[in-house]
């Protein structure tokens, strides 16, 4: 089975290789995703890392509030998504502007 991770305060230019990098070295990543800014391709400051659960309390445990490139990252077991009646994820609606 593997978790889903929440990484928070990532700076603007981090890459999902280096994310990956960085948790790789403390577990087994399944895969990692910087979330970033439709407009300027930049890191929105957060991302999530799919690892396997045996590791997920580890990683958490040795990361979270350690200092990755003069921040002090955040780091947690990440929510699941909702799932809507219409099929949506999220809480934004569909709907046409």
């Amino acid at each position: 089975m593997t978790k889903r991770l929440h990484f928070g305060n990532l700076g603007a230019d981090v890459t999902d290789d280096q994310l990956n990098g960085a948790v790789a070295q403390h577990g087994n990543v399944i895969s990692a995703r910087v979330i970033t800014d439709r407009e300027t391709g930049l890191s929105r400051g957060f991302g999530f890392v799919e690892v396997e659960d045996t590791d997920a309390q580890k990683i958490i445990d040795v990361l979270n509030g350690s200092d990755w490139n003069g921040r002090q990252l955040a780091v947690s077991g990440a929510r699941e998504r909702e799932q809507h009646s219409n099929g949506n994820r999220g809480s934004r609606p569909n709907s046409r502007h």
